[in-house]
């Protein structure tokens, strides 16, 4: 999956919409597949019929717990990443504030006002940006895993 750039929510969600449909039609096509060969089969399949089957159960408990794997990985970074985030807004906030405060001079104040505002909206919207951005990576990071083995068994039946 290709690395989503920073800061570019739509990009990154849009990504997630384009592995979401690719896996749908694998999904779809290995469905198919797979419900002619459970008809085909009958009530007692022969051993290879069996095997398969139980593959597919497999193999779904295997993707979801690294698609759960992945996701709870991709969430633990990026609760560090904003919480750094966090502290840097707020000891920056925090130094901007006191120095306002410290003003003898009220054109100076008002100055100091302006910035300490421009600065608090600036890294709010940056901080904001950064939460969209993760979200949509932390639904990449979970789909990953069930986009591989949904398209890995589409290319594996496409053979038999």
């Amino acid at each position: 999956m290709q690395r989503i750039p920073l800061f570019n929510p739509f990009q990154a969600w849009s990504a997630l919409a384009l592995k979401t449909g690719e896996m749908l039609v694998a999904s779809a096509e290995v469905i198919r597949h797979r419900s002619a060969r459970l008809a085909a089969a009958g009530p007692l399949p022969n051993v290879r019929d069996r095997r398969e089957f139980n593959l597919m159960g497999q193999e779904k408990i295997d993707a979801a717990a690294a698609s759960a794997f992945a996701a709870g990985m991709r969430l633990m970074a990026i609760n560090q990443q904003i919480g750094t985030m966090v502290l840097k807004q707020l000891i920056s906030g925090a130094g901007s504030a006191f120095a306002l405060a410290m003003q003898p001079a009220l054109a100076l104040s008002g100055q100091r006002q302006a910035a300490l505002l421009r600065t608090a909206m600036l890294n709010s919207g940056t901080l904001a940006s950064k939460l969209g951005n993760s979200a949509a990576q932390v639904a990449q990071h979970a789909l990953r895993p069930i986009h591989a083995a949904a398209t890995g068994n589409a290319k594996r039946l496409r053979k038999l």
